[in-house]
């Protein structure tokens, strides 16, 4: 029995939209050596394991098996000191996209 073969489109696909958004740009202060400094003591505190509370229990993921980040209690947009260990808490990505995106939203309603 022979293969059946679909056909090529018979158009090309087009952009419609209408604006183009500005690439992202990182803070500078991401890529310093006293970021990776308070990273690695942030992560290192929290033993490698996310701090967040969900129904009062600390969440489980941990490293090796899950990434974790050094998230900044008080965001830097919100006046949080940058390089403090004391303005520092490890979260899993999940929880980490939480509460920043919380805190945009927060940020953007007032």
């Amino acid at each position: 029995m022979s293969k059946l073969r679909s056909l090529p489109p018979m158009l090309r696909p087009f952009d419609t939209s209408t604006t183009r958004l500005p690439p992202k740009t990182i803070n500078p202060i991401y890529n310093s050596p006293q970021h990776n400094e308070w990273r690695a003591t942030v992560i290192a505190r929290a033993n490698g394991q996310c701090e967040a509370i969900v129904n009062g229990r600390r969440c489980t993921n941990a490293k090796p098996l899950h990434r974790v980040d050094a998230d900044h209690i008080i965001e830097l947009r919100d006046g949080g000191a940058a390089f403090d260990p004391n303005n520092g808490q490890c979260l899993c990505r999940m929880h980490h996209k939480i509460k920043s995106l919380a805190a945009r939203k927060r940020r953007h309603s007032t």
